[in-house]
C-alpha cells in the first residue's frame, strides 16, 4: 500500500508539472493561447478514453507485471516531454502519460479488493488515493524549485527517469503470482459481457455520485488559487501555500474516513449505512465552501476553506463501496468507468466556472454550483446504490 501511495503521488506530480512549467515552455517554444489550451488537455484524451479499456485489461491480466508496465510507460514519457523539440512532439508526450497513468485507480482498486477483505477496504483505499493530493501538496513546492534552478527540460528529465527507482521496491515486495485474494465466498462468471456489467443500477449510481464527488474536486484544483489572488486579494506565494494546505486537508482525510468506516463496521455496524453515512457527512462539509465564498473576513474565509476540504473523509469509502458492489471479476472495468464519469466532472466544472464567471463577474455562482453538486451526489449513493452485496454474486455451497 506504501507502493500505491507513492506511485499516486508520483501520478499527480507528473500529471500537474505541465502546469508549472507552461511560461517557460511557451517562451522556449513560442507557443500561442490556444496552443497552450490543447497542450494542456491533450493529456485527458487518452487518460480518459482509456479507463474502461484499462479496467478490462486490470481485470483479466497479471497486475504485477501491468501495473508495473503502465508505471515504466508513463514514467518514460515524463521524462522524454524534456527532450521534445515542438508542439507535436510535447503532445504525443502528454498523450502517452495520459495512457500510462490511466492505471492509477483501476489497479489501485483492484489490488485492494484482492489483498484486503470487504470490512478492512476503507483505509487502504483512502491511503493510496490520498498520494494523488499528496502529490499537489509535493509539486506546488518542488516543482518551481526544479523549474528556477534548472530549467523546465531537466525538471522534465529528472522527475520522469528518476521515478523508475519505484520499480525496485515493486518487484520485491509484489511478487508476481503471489498475491492473496480476499475477495472470496462468492461464485464468479468470467465470461459476464461487458454490455450487462456496464448497465447494473449500483454502476450508474456509483458513476452519477463520483461525478458530483470529482466535480466539487476539480473545482478546488482548477479555481481556488485563482480565487484566493483575484477576490482575496493574496500573493502568489500566499495564495499557493493556502491551496496546498487545502489539498494536504482533503488528503489526509481520505484514509481517515475510511478507517473510521472500517473500525465500525468490524465493531458489527451496518456496512451499507456506516459508508453512505460517512459519505453524507463528508459531503455536508462541502456546503462550507459557500460560506465561506460569501464571508467578508478573508481569514474566516480561509478557515471555512479548510473545513469544506473534509469532503476528503469521503473517498476511501467511496473507493470501497465500488469494491463491495461490483462482481469481484469486474472491480476494474467498474472502477474504469467511474473514474471516466470523474473525469467527464474535470472537463465540465473548469468550464461552467469561466462560463458563470464571465457572465455575472463573481466568483460566487461557480464555486457554489460545485457545492450544490456535490451534495447531488447524496441522493445518488441512497436512492440508487442498493445494499452493498456484489451483484448476481452467489455464496458458494447455495
Amino acid at each position: 500500500m506504501g507502493l500505491l501511495f507513492a506511485a499516486s503521488l508520483i501520478n499527480y506530480l507528473d500529471r500537474s508539472t505541465i502546469s508549472f512549467a507552461l511560461p517557460l515552455i511557451s517562451q522556449d517554444l513560442h507557443l500561442l493561447p490556444r496552443t497552450k489550451g490543447l497542450l494542456l488537455s491533450c493529456f485527458f484524451w487518452s487518460y480518459a478514453l482509456l479507463q474502461i479499456p484499462i479496467g478490462w485489461c486490470v481485470d483479466r491480466l497479471d497486475l504485477y507485471w501491468l501495473y508495473a508496465a503502465a508505471f515504466t510507460i508513463w514514467s518514460l514519457a515524463q521524462g522524454f516531454t524534456g527532450l521534445a523539440g515542438s508542439l507535436a512532439v510535447l503532445i504525443a508526450f502528454r498523450a502517452v502519460l495520459g495512457m500510462g497513468e490511466a492505471i492509477y485507480l483501476p489497479g489501485g482498486t483492484k489490488i485492494v479488493n484482492k489483498l484486503f477483505a470487504r470490512d478492512e477496504r476503507g483505509l487502504p483505499s483512502g491511503l493510496f488515493d490520498c498520494g494523488t493530493r499528496m502529490g499537489l501538496v509535493l509539486g506546488g513546492i518542488m516543482i518551481p524549485f526544479l523549474l528556477v534552478r534548472l530549467g523546465w527540460r531537466h525538471t522534465f528529465v529528472i522527475l520522469g527517469f528518476a521515478a523508475l527507482l519505484w520499480l525496485i521496491p515493486w518487484f520485491l515486495v509484489f511478487p508476481a503470482g503471489r498475491e492473496g485474494d480476499k475477495s472470496t465466498g462468492v461464485r464468479r462468471d468470467p465470461k459476464l459481457p461487458i454490455r450487462k456489467l456496464l448497465r447494473d443500477r449500483n454502476l450508474l449510481g456509483i458513476c452519477l455520485g463520483f461525478f458530483c464527488f470529482d466535480y466539487y474536486w476539480y473545482v478546488l484544483v482548477t479555481w481556488l488559487p485563482d480565487y484566493l489572488v483575484t477576490v482575496r486579494h493574496l500573493g502568489i506565494v500566499l495564495a499557493g501555500f493556502y491551496a496546498s494546505l487545502a489539498f494536504l486537508i482533503f488528503g489526509v482525510t481520505e484514509p481517515l474516513g475510511g478507517w473510521i468506516a472500517d473500525r465500525l463496521i468490524t465493531r458489527g455496524w451496518n456496512e451499507t449505512s456506516t459508508r453512505k453515512g460517512i459519505i453524507t457527512l463528508a459531503f455536508l462539509f462541502g456546503l462550507l465552501l459557500i460560506v465561506a465564498i460569501h464571508s467578508k473576513d478573508t481569514r474566516s474565509c480561509l478557515a471555512l476553506l479548510m473545513g469544506a476540504c473534509l469532503v476528503g473523509l469521503a473517498t476511501g469509502n467511496l473507493i470501497a463501496i465500488l469494491q463491495s458492489c461490483a462482481p469481484p471479476e469486474a472491480v476494474g472495468i467498474w472502477t474504469g468507468a467511474e473514474n471516466f464519469a470523474g473525469n467527464l466532472a474535470g472537463v465540465v466544472a473548469p468550464l461552467a466556472i469561466g462560463f458563470l464567471i464571465k457572465a455575472t463577474g463573481s466568483y460566487i455562482p461557480g464555486f457554489a454550483l460545485g457545492s450544490i453538486v456535490l451534495f447531488a451526489g447524496i441522493f445518488a449513493y441512497w436512492f440508487i446504490v442498493g445494499r452493498l452485496t456484489p451483484p448476481a454474486a452467489q455464496t458458494i455451497g447455495e
